[in-house]
Protein backbone atom coordinates (compact mmCIF):
# COMPACT_ATOMS: atom_id res chain seq x y z
CA UNK A 1 0.00 0.00 0.00
CA UNK A 2 1.45 3.18 -1.21
CA UNK A 3 -0.12 6.67 0.48
CA UNK A 4 0.89 9.93 -0.83
CA UNK A 5 -0.48 13.07 1.27
CA UNK A 6 -0.78 10.74 4.26
CA UNK A 7 -1.22 14.49 6.50
CA UNK A 8 -4.51 14.97 4.57
CA UNK A 9 -5.51 11.71 6.76
CA UNK A 10 -3.63 11.51 9.74
CA UNK A 11 -2.63 14.79 10.30
CA UNK A 12 -3.52 17.84 12.84
CA UNK A 13 -6.32 19.43 10.53
CA UNK A 14 -7.70 15.24 9.24
CA UNK A 15 -10.60 13.84 11.06
CA UNK A 16 -12.08 10.30 11.46
CA UNK A 17 -9.93 7.42 9.66
CA UNK A 18 -9.78 5.31 13.00
CA UNK A 19 -10.75 2.71 11.00
CA UNK A 20 -7.87 3.11 8.33
CA UNK A 21 -5.50 3.63 11.38
CA UNK A 22 -6.60 0.01 12.78
CA UNK A 23 -5.98 -1.14 9.57
CA UNK A 24 -2.39 -0.20 8.57
CA UNK A 25 -1.64 -0.95 12.71
CA UNK A 26 -2.58 -4.43 12.41
CA UNK A 27 -1.23 -4.55 9.56
CA UNK A 28 2.21 -4.87 10.74
CA UNK A 29 2.93 -8.27 11.67
CA UNK A 30 1.17 -11.59 10.09
CA UNK A 31 -1.83 -13.33 12.08
CA UNK A 32 -2.84 -9.92 13.28
CA UNK A 33 -6.44 -9.78 11.67
CA UNK A 34 -8.39 -6.75 12.03
CA UNK A 35 -11.76 -7.33 13.28
CA UNK A 36 -15.17 -5.89 11.81
CA UNK A 37 -18.56 -6.26 12.94
CA UNK A 38 -20.86 -7.48 9.44
CA UNK A 39 -24.25 -5.94 10.29
CA UNK A 40 -25.82 -7.79 7.76
CA UNK A 41 -24.49 -11.14 8.32
CA UNK A 42 -24.79 -10.63 11.99
CA UNK A 43 -20.84 -11.85 12.71
CA UNK A 44 -17.67 -10.51 13.77
CA UNK A 45 -15.03 -11.00 10.66
CA UNK A 46 -11.39 -11.28 10.65
CA UNK A 47 -9.68 -9.29 7.81
CA UNK A 48 -6.37 -10.52 6.96
CA UNK A 49 -4.36 -7.08 6.58
CA UNK A 50 -0.52 -8.13 6.59
CA UNK A 51 1.60 -6.01 3.72
CA UNK A 52 3.94 -3.82 3.25
CA UNK A 53 2.87 0.10 3.50
CA UNK A 54 4.76 3.49 2.46
CA UNK A 55 2.94 6.66 3.70
CA UNK A 56 4.24 9.72 2.63
CA UNK A 57 3.08 13.09 4.04
CA UNK A 58 4.03 16.41 5.62
CA UNK A 59 4.82 16.56 9.35
CA UNK A 60 4.15 13.56 11.39
CA UNK A 61 1.84 10.76 11.88
CA UNK A 62 -0.06 8.91 14.62
CA UNK A 63 2.29 7.59 17.48
CA UNK A 64 0.76 4.06 16.53
CA UNK A 65 1.69 4.44 13.39
CA UNK A 66 5.10 5.98 13.91
CA UNK A 67 6.32 3.30 16.56
CA UNK A 68 5.54 0.67 13.70
CA UNK A 69 7.55 2.32 11.01
CA UNK A 70 11.03 3.38 9.93
CA UNK A 71 10.64 7.06 9.79
CA UNK A 72 12.89 8.72 7.55
CA UNK A 73 12.89 12.71 7.53
CA UNK A 74 13.04 14.38 4.20
CA UNK A 75 14.34 18.40 4.29
CA UNK A 76 13.34 21.58 1.80
CA UNK A 77 16.77 21.31 -0.36
CA UNK A 78 18.43 24.19 0.46
CA UNK A 79 20.26 26.82 -1.62
CA UNK A 80 23.51 25.66 -3.30
CA UNK A 81 22.77 22.27 -2.84
CA UNK A 82 22.22 19.89 -5.89
CA UNK A 83 20.83 16.61 -6.27
CA UNK A 84 21.23 14.43 -9.67
CA UNK A 85 17.57 14.62 -11.61
CA UNK A 86 15.66 11.68 -12.31
CA UNK A 87 14.53 11.33 -15.32
CA UNK A 88 11.54 8.57 -15.69
CA UNK A 89 12.58 7.23 -18.81
CA UNK A 90 16.27 6.95 -18.58
CA UNK A 91 16.44 5.79 -14.83
CA UNK A 92 13.38 3.39 -14.68
CA UNK A 93 14.86 0.73 -16.81
CA UNK A 94 17.72 0.70 -14.56
CA UNK A 95 15.66 0.75 -11.45
CA UNK A 96 13.65 -2.46 -12.92
CA UNK A 97 16.51 -4.34 -13.83
CA UNK A 98 17.90 -3.79 -10.38
CA UNK A 99 14.48 -4.62 -8.68
CA UNK A 100 14.80 -8.05 -10.61
CA UNK A 101 18.02 -8.67 -9.45
CA UNK A 102 17.07 -8.24 -5.57
CA UNK A 103 13.70 -10.57 -6.10
CA UNK A 104 15.24 -13.23 -8.04
CA UNK A 105 18.62 -12.93 -5.01
CA UNK A 106 15.83 -12.92 -2.07
CA UNK A 107 13.62 -15.41 -3.39
CA UNK A 108 16.49 -18.27 -4.18
CA UNK A 109 17.46 -17.82 -0.50
CA UNK A 110 14.25 -17.17 1.70
CA UNK A 111 13.69 -20.01 3.26
CA UNK A 112 17.38 -18.75 5.23
CA UNK A 113 16.10 -15.45 5.65
CA UNK A 114 13.10 -16.94 6.96
CA UNK A 115 14.67 -18.61 9.52
CA UNK A 116 17.34 -15.80 10.62
CA UNK A 117 17.60 -14.35 14.40
CA UNK A 118 19.73 -11.60 13.65
CA UNK A 119 21.05 -9.65 16.50
CA UNK A 120 19.53 -6.27 17.12
CA UNK A 121 20.77 -2.65 18.26
CA UNK A 122 17.08 -2.27 19.33
CA UNK A 123 14.47 -3.30 21.26
CA UNK A 124 11.07 -4.67 21.49
CA UNK A 125 8.74 -2.91 18.37
CA UNK A 126 11.64 -1.34 16.56
CA UNK A 127 13.28 -4.53 16.40
CA UNK A 128 10.07 -6.09 14.80
CA UNK A 129 10.07 -3.37 12.35
CA UNK A 130 13.81 -3.27 11.65
CA UNK A 131 14.88 -7.24 11.81
CA UNK A 132 13.90 -8.09 8.12
CA UNK A 133 16.28 -5.34 6.83
CA UNK A 134 18.64 -6.69 9.25
CA UNK A 135 18.77 -10.35 8.22
CA UNK A 136 19.00 -9.21 4.21
CA UNK A 137 21.78 -6.73 5.31
CA UNK A 138 23.37 -9.73 7.21
CA UNK A 139 23.01 -12.19 4.45
CA UNK A 140 24.38 -9.93 1.89
CA UNK A 141 27.49 -9.54 4.12
CA UNK A 142 30.60 -7.47 3.31
CA UNK A 143 29.92 -4.03 4.84
CA UNK A 144 26.33 -4.33 5.21
CA UNK A 145 25.70 -5.73 8.73
CA UNK A 146 27.52 -3.18 10.14
CA UNK A 147 25.99 -0.32 7.95
CA UNK A 148 22.33 -1.32 8.74
CA UNK A 149 23.08 -1.04 12.06
CA UNK A 150 24.69 2.26 11.92
CA UNK A 151 21.92 3.52 10.14
CA UNK A 152 19.12 2.31 12.83
CA UNK A 153 20.88 4.02 15.70
CA UNK A 154 21.24 7.38 12.98
CA UNK A 155 17.40 6.97 12.25
CA UNK A 156 16.14 6.38 15.98
CA UNK A 157 18.44 9.28 17.50
CA UNK A 158 16.71 11.36 14.75
CA UNK A 159 13.86 10.54 15.43
CA UNK A 160 14.12 10.82 19.20
CA UNK A 161 15.86 14.11 19.14
CA UNK A 162 14.26 15.97 16.39
CA UNK A 163 10.25 16.08 16.95
CA UNK A 164 9.29 13.94 19.81
CA UNK A 165 5.97 12.20 19.45
CA UNK A 166 2.64 14.56 20.34
CA UNK A 167 2.64 12.96 23.98
CA UNK A 168 5.96 13.18 25.08
CA UNK A 169 6.30 16.30 23.83
CA UNK A 170 3.29 17.28 26.17
CA UNK A 171 5.09 15.84 28.79
CA UNK A 172 7.61 17.94 28.43
CA UNK A 173 6.11 21.16 27.70
CA UNK A 174 3.97 20.37 31.00
CA UNK A 175 7.05 20.14 32.85
CA UNK A 176 8.47 23.89 31.36
CA UNK A 177 4.82 24.88 32.42
CA UNK A 178 4.77 23.82 35.66
CA UNK A 179 8.06 25.80 36.63
CA UNK A 180 8.42 25.38 40.52
CA UNK A 181 4.66 24.77 41.29
CA UNK A 182 3.03 22.34 43.12
CA UNK A 183 -0.27 22.56 41.16
CA UNK A 184 -1.86 24.32 38.03
CA UNK A 185 -5.54 25.25 37.39
CA UNK A 186 -5.98 23.43 33.91
CA UNK A 187 -7.09 26.84 32.16
CA UNK A 188 -3.47 28.28 33.48
CA UNK A 189 -1.63 25.17 32.50
CA UNK A 190 -3.56 25.19 28.71
CA UNK A 191 -2.83 29.18 28.85
CA UNK A 192 0.95 28.40 28.89
CA UNK A 193 1.17 25.36 26.47
CA UNK A 194 -0.40 27.48 23.95
CA UNK A 195 1.29 30.49 24.53
CA UNK A 196 5.19 28.58 23.01
CA UNK A 197 5.21 29.65 19.42
CA UNK A 198 7.26 26.65 19.03
CA UNK A 199 4.87 24.04 20.32
CA UNK A 200 1.73 23.18 18.32
CA UNK A 201 -0.92 23.60 21.06
CA UNK A 202 -1.91 26.91 20.12
CA UNK A 203 -4.21 25.82 17.08
CA UNK A 204 -4.19 21.98 17.82
CA UNK A 205 -7.00 20.45 16.59
CA UNK A 206 -8.79 19.30 13.15
CA UNK A 207 -10.18 22.72 13.44
CA UNK A 208 -7.02 24.70 14.72
CA UNK A 209 -9.12 26.24 17.75
CA UNK A 210 -6.38 25.09 20.59
CA UNK A 211 -5.47 22.47 22.99
CA UNK A 212 -9.08 22.08 25.00
CA UNK A 213 -9.16 21.15 28.58
CA UNK A 214 -11.06 17.60 27.27
CA UNK A 215 -8.31 16.55 24.84
CA UNK A 216 -5.58 17.44 27.29
CA UNK A 217 -7.25 15.48 29.63
CA UNK A 218 -7.46 12.70 26.56
CA UNK A 219 -3.61 12.90 25.60
CA UNK A 220 -2.54 12.80 30.01
CA UNK A 221 -4.43 10.15 30.87
CA UNK A 222 -2.28 7.44 28.60
CA UNK A 223 0.16 8.13 31.46
CA UNK A 224 -2.70 8.14 34.32
CA UNK A 225 -2.54 11.83 34.95
CA UNK A 226 -5.83 13.01 35.45
CA UNK A 227 -7.13 16.38 36.71
CA UNK A 228 -8.40 16.69 40.32
CA UNK A 229 -10.20 19.27 42.30
CA UNK A 230 -7.48 21.82 44.11
CA UNK A 231 -8.43 24.89 45.57
CA UNK A 232 -6.09 27.96 44.42
CA UNK A 233 -5.39 30.68 46.36
CA UNK A 234 -7.91 33.65 44.84
CA UNK A 235 -9.86 31.18 42.63
CA UNK A 236 -11.23 28.81 45.17
CA UNK A 237 -11.91 25.16 44.25
CA UNK A 238 -11.29 24.24 40.76
CA UNK A 239 -10.23 21.52 38.22
CA UNK A 240 -6.18 21.60 38.19
CA UNK A 241 -3.24 18.94 37.32
CA UNK A 242 -0.70 18.31 40.41
CA UNK A 243 2.95 17.75 40.00
CA UNK A 244 3.43 14.65 41.63
CA UNK A 245 0.85 13.08 38.97
CA UNK A 246 3.59 13.72 36.57
CA UNK A 247 6.89 12.57 38.27
CA UNK A 248 6.21 9.23 37.12
CA UNK A 249 5.70 9.88 33.62
CA UNK A 250 8.77 12.24 33.29
CA UNK A 251 11.09 10.13 35.14
CA UNK A 252 10.36 7.62 32.58
CA UNK A 253 10.29 9.42 29.07
CA UNK A 254 11.49 12.58 29.52
CA UNK A 255 14.39 11.97 31.82
CA UNK A 256 16.70 14.62 30.95
CA UNK A 257 14.38 16.85 32.61
CA UNK A 258 13.94 15.50 35.74
CA UNK A 259 15.24 17.79 38.43
CA UNK A 260 15.44 17.25 42.18
CA UNK A 261 12.52 19.43 42.31
CA UNK A 262 10.62 16.67 40.91
CA UNK A 263 11.63 13.85 43.29
CA UNK A 264 9.95 16.18 46.19
CA UNK A 265 6.90 14.95 46.96
CA UNK A 266 5.22 18.72 47.20
CA UNK A 267 7.11 22.20 46.70
CA UNK A 268 6.23 25.08 48.96
CA UNK A 269 4.17 27.88 46.71
CA UNK A 270 1.45 28.10 49.07
CA UNK A 271 -1.17 28.86 45.85
CA UNK A 272 -2.56 24.94 46.06
CA UNK A 273 -3.83 23.08 48.98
Amino acid sequence: MLVDEADTIFGPAATGHEDLRGLLNAGHQRNRPAKRYDLAKNRVESISTFAMAALAGIGRMPDTIEDRAIVVHMRRRAPGETVAPYRHRRDRPKLQRLAERLHGWLRNDLSVLEAAEPVMPVEDRAADTWEPLVAIADHAGGHWPDRARTAILALQAEDAGDDRSERIRLLADCHTAFGDEAALPTMRLLQQLRADPEAPWADYGPRGEGLTARRLGVLLSEYDIRPATIRFAGLGQTKGYRREAFADAWRRYTPDLVTNSDDRAQVSTGSAE
